[in-house]
């Protein structure tokens, strides 16, 4: 049985998606030069996308703080496999 977990504390965060070989990412066509956009989690080596730009930490808090966001994540597939699915959702 895989369960998901939610949090929006940044090193829960950063310690995940580094584990799984992920960089923070944001949407190309949405980035406002300011350094907002919609936020992903890029996960280079299984995807070759043209559409997200990566960015650092800072900028990627900063954007997650300030749409009050929380991250959504899971440690294992059903199967007990390492799994990389997360989205991000409103904070509660």
């Amino acid at each position: 049985m895989s369960s998901s977990k939610q949090t929006h504390d940044h090193d829960t965060i950063k310690k995940w998606v580094e584990k799984h070989d992920g960089v923070p990412a944001v949407v190309a066509d949405t980035a406002d030069g300011k350094g907002g956009g919609l936020l992903r989690i890029h996960f280079p080596k299984n995807s070759n996308s043209t559409d997200l730009e990566e960015t650092d930490w800072e900028n990627f808090f900063k954007v997650f703080d300030d749409h009050k966001l929380d991250f959504l994540y899971q440690e294992k597939k059903a199967d007990g496999e390492e799994s990389t699915f997360h989205k991000f959702v409103e904070r509660e």
